[in-house]
């Protein structure tokens, strides 16, 4: 196998795949309009480069309250929805148990209904509350409630987890409605807001897609998406005729034939990310696969930013650590309690 990579002057990405005797190339990204991100950066595409630091955020403040943790486990057995499955006894119900952990701000008001976001793998657990109280309490967020949600176990195609993200239907959304929320609510003395405006999905790999399905498949549900290296690929099991391509089918159909939906989306790849020489008929570059989502978005007005991360790996630790703070920020931006 052999690649190569040109960003010189923010140019073309290319990559050449040789199977046998035969090369077969992957088709290049035009990265040329792609602006440097800054602080001050709104809607579009952009791209930032090494070394990456941790945002000043990350740090904890003695000036500022602290909002508490609760700590949840579910059992599939109560679950009318995922019961569980297991990829080495395909057919047969497998009971697992399922972590969730749960953010509450200092500034929550019992019995108000609070604005919240959901977590898929848990991701940014342990960071996250560090960032809620400081961003909070400096109002460049609101007040809002993390969950962060572990998945049912395992990874792809005839995993539970695979079949939870990587399924392109309302389920999971319905899941999170049905059976995480009113757990929460119930456990940790909280309401939640039914204004999907002040509802946010977010995650990494599978869980960012899994983010992103739950608002293009529940858009009364959510509008506000964050996602690092999506996979937006065609990770489906089992397959369905009327998406046969997975999440690749969100920018090769579904987002381009439909209606522009009220979303907000911040979107991450990075350079060296899964499959990176992947040819296009692989259905499973995710470079490719993010940047062709970010040309779809555009051309369909929607408000998104798109960041490219030059040297970057999968849910890439430092690029999350540097650009989390402000992907809430832009995330959120506009929002106003009703």
């Amino acid at each position: 196998m052999k690649a190569s990579l040109l960003f010189g002057g923010l140019a073309l990405a290319s990559a050449s795949v040789f199977l046998g005797a035969k090369a077969i190339q992957a088709p290049p990204m035009d990265l040329s309009h792609y602006a440097p991100y800054g602080p001050k950066a709104g809607d579009g595409d952009y791209i930032i480069e090494p070394p990456y630091s941790n945002a000043p955020e990350l740090t904890p403040r003695s000036d500022v309250p602290k909002g508490k943790i609760y700590r949840i486990v579910m059992d599939s057995r109560d679950s009318k929805i995922y019961p569980g499955i297991e990829k080495t006894h395909p057919g047969v119900i497998t009971p697992y148990r399922r972590r969730v952990t749960v953010y509450v701000p200092s500034q929550y008001e019992a019995g108000t209904e609070s604005p919240f976001f959901v977590s898929q793998d848990s991701m940014g657990s342990g960071e996250m509350p560090t960032i809620l109280d400081n961003m909070i309490a400096d109002k460049r967020l609101p007040s809002m409630i993390g969950i962060f949600i572990d998945s049912g176990g395992n990874d792809a195609q005839g995993s539970q987890r695979g079949l939870e993200y990587d399924t392109l239907s309302p389920w999971y959304a319905q899941f999170v409605e049905w059976e995480v929320l009113p757990r929460v609510a119930q456990e940790c003395h909280v309401a939640f807001t039914k204004d999907p405006n002040a509802r946010m999905t977010m995650g990494g790999s599978s869980g960012g897609a899994c983010a992103f399905t739950m608002a293009w498949y529940r858009p009364d549900l959510y509008h506000r998406v964050l996602t690092y290296s999506g996979t937006y690929v065609n990770q489906a099991w089992p397959p369905d005729p009327v998406t046969l391509h997975g999440a690749w089918e969100y920018h090769e159909h579904l987002i381009p034939q439909t209606r522009t939906k009220p979303l907000r989306i911040w979107m991450e790849v990075g350079a060296n990310d899964l499959r990176p020489n992947d040819p296009e008929s692989t259905l499973h570059n995710w470079p490719l696969a993010n940047v062709k989502m970010a040309a779809v978005l555009k051309a369909k007005h929607y408000h998104y930013q798109f960041v490219f991360a030059k040297e970057a790996r999968h849910v890439d630790g430092g690029v999350v650590r540097q650009t989390l703070p402000q992907a809430l920020e832009y995330v959120w931006k506009g929002y106003h309690a009703r």
